[in-house]
């Protein structure tokens, strides 16, 4: 009996569900997706072993903590949301002689009904995106793949672990509020006034205190990255409570001075939408709040993610010649030859078992060239590279990396005394290639080629430009996809959590739209009110947190060349996304309030 209540309790408001299974589902799916890449033993082994890519699993894992810590407070918010919607059903059971054992045990059934089914959906779901991702990861790394597991028991078990547990605690939560709440209460719990005047002074005094606050903490990511340790925890507390204090206080004042000018208030039913909206304000603060953060990380998540791609072109900058080829075999001259080249340099060698013999008048015709730093100025974020001609004190030290290098001593002699040595001649080619990127996979394969010829070699590919620019690649398309997919999920979360609230408190909005229609408000009026109050709710933590990202970027200057660069794909996107939820919102809650149309 308690199961059929539960099942019909989550179909009589499954309008409602739907927001929240929508948070859910894409929070279970992207977890699911993180979990199986950093855990899959095979790919782990086999795969990113042999291509030295491990990091991509420590990236994803760090995915998974973040995610973790988003989708905990996200659940337990969640649950108060659950329980916010069937009070009223709950009171009345209670009324009619309900045991309040048997109702705590109907509310732990329906919380963890909830939680299992948006679960199953979300694994469901997210074997067809984890197997999207992980052809899309590996495209960007240029491997090929061959024991990744798509369906991994493991994850899928972690993932119901980890999600069930959180409902569980919040099913007790819930139980236990509800036992300690009068019958009266949890029936006339919406129709309880709320006391909306506060002392001008004071609100003067908490208005300045959450945007000195919120200076503070700006002003705070603007420092010296290399403190982020003490940086990042005085950020966080002073922007938290100061956009607290911000929708609390200052966006409340600004209402109270529209609604005492008569020529905006006045105008149109703007009366009521202002009342409506100072009425928001003051219990939506805390979500609001929450709202904006989230908002800021899921954004940050995304922009930062698809800037680490200028990481590669730092890297690419930062070498003169695109390799050192060491090694005269057929295979490698085959695979040299499919290379397009814009310039090459070959440099003779012969060596004993303590030197390198170079010869002078070598170097000397075709000069050695370097790139050297010039500017890496940590308020501007930009570094700059100029080439330079290697001078003859630096050709020793800059040429054991160009060689299969033992721990010889290079030493440059003259062409009379490099003829007179008996060893036989070597020679290596440094090459520069038209298209960097297109050609470093090919230059990859020669100097694994090289390798195998002679272990030696290791000394120049481990240090090699190609070498580099594939562990950047590896570290890129990692940040790249945990930035997007978390940023989604987040602005899932933050998204649904906002419509979800004003969703719930929509029917008990309804008969204030039911008067205004009677006393012969047009409906355009109507949707145009709701449009501009949901509006103002969407808009107010949107704006503060594109406020907190802007100078959060401050804090990746050491990282990123230009952590400001190509911000209005990532803004763009997630905009449109968040333009999509405002509409749906207003949607559904025009559904619910005009119903007597």
């Amino acid at each position: 009996m308690i199961w059929k209540l539960s099942l019909t309790g989550i179909k009589n408001r499954m309008k409602d569900y739907v927001v929240l299974f929508s948070g859910l589902i894409v929070a279970s799916m992207i977890f699911y997706m993180f979990l199986t890449i950093a855990i899959n033993p095979a790919f782990l082994a086999k795969d990113l072993q042999v291509n030295h890519l491990n990091y991509v699993n420590y990236i994803f894992t760090f995915g998974i903590v973040l995610l973790m810590i988003i989708t905990f407070f996200y659940l337990l918010y969640a649950n108060t949301f659950l329980l916010s919607m069937r009070k009223h059903d709950y009171g009345m059971y209670m009324m009619l002689g309900a045991k309040s054992m048997r109702i705590s045990l109907l509310i732990f059934c329906e919380t963890l009904l909830t939680g299992l089914i948006a679960v199953i959906v979300g694994i469901i779901l997210g074997l067809g995106l984890t197997a999207l991702v992980s052809r899309l990861l590996v495209s960007k790394l240029g491997l090929a793949i061959n024991h990744f597991q798509v369906i991994l028991p493991r994850a899928i078990l972690g993932t119901i672990l980890f999600f069930i547990v959180i409902f569980f605690f919040g099913a007790l939560f819930n139980a236990r509020k509800l036992t300690k709440t009068q019958v009266i209460s949890l029936l006339h719990e919406d129709q309880t006034p709320v006391k909306l005047k506060r002392h001008p002074l004071l609100l003067l005094v908490e208005g300045i205190a959450g945007i000195g606050l919120l200076a503070c903490g700006y002003y705070v990511m603007t420092l010296n990255p290399n403190n982020i340790f003490k940086i990042i925890p005085t950020a966080l507390i002073t922007i938290v409570v100061g956009s607290y204090f911000v929708f609390n206080a200052v966006f409340t004042s600004i209402i109270n001075l529209l609604l005492k000018n008569k020529k905006i208030s006045y105008r149109g039913i703007r009366m009521f939408t202002l009342g409506q909206l100072k009425f928001r304000l003051h219990s939506y603060t805390r979500i609001l709040t929450m709202i904006s953060l989230l908002f800021a990380l899921a954004l940050g998540a995304i922009t930062v993610g698809l800037n680490f791609n200028s990481l590669k072109e730092t890297v690419a900058q930062g070498y003169y010649y695109d390799a050192s080829i060491c090694s005269d075999s057929k295979p490698v001259k085959k695979e040299l030859a499919k290379l397009t080249l814009k310039s090459q340099q070959t440099y003779h060698y012969k060596e004993d078992r303590q030197k390198a013999y170079f010869q002078s008048a070598e170097l000397t015709n075709k000069p050695l060239k370097n790139k050297e730093l010039v500017d890496s100025s940590t308020s501007t974020g930009m570094i700059k590279m100029r080439v330079v001609t290697v001078s003859k004190d630096s050709l020793a030290p800059i040429l054991s990396n160009f060689f299969p290098n033992t721990g010889k001593v290079v030493q440059l002699v003259t062409k009379e005394k490099y003829r007179q040595l008996k060893q036989k001649p070597k020679a290596i080619t440094l090459i520069r290639t038209k298209d960097f990127v297109h050609d470093y996979p090919r230059i990859l394969k020669i100097e694994h080629m090289e390798v195998k010829e002679n272990a030696a070699a290791a000394n120049v590919t481990n240090t090699s430009k190609a070498n580099a620019y594939q562990m950047v690649v590896g570290y890129v398309s990692g940040f790249e996809f945990m930035g997007f997919f978390l940023g989604l999920a987040f602005l899932t979360m933050l998204a649904s959590t906002l419509m979800f609230k004003v969703l719930s408190g929509a029917y008990n909005d309804r008969l204030r739209y039911q008067m205004l229609a009677k006393m012969g408000v047009r409906i355009k009026l109507l949707r145009r009110s709701i449009m501009m109050e949901i509006g103002a709710l969407f808009a107010l933590p949107g704006i503060l947190g594109i406020i907190d990202v802007l100078f959060g970027l401050k804090l990746f200057r050491t990282l990123l060349e230009n952590p400001y660069s190509g911000l209005i794909l990532p803004f763009t996107i997630f905009i449109i996304l968040y333009l999509f939820y405002y509409l749906l919102t207003v949607k559904l809650y025009e559904k619910i309030v005009l119903k007597f149309k």
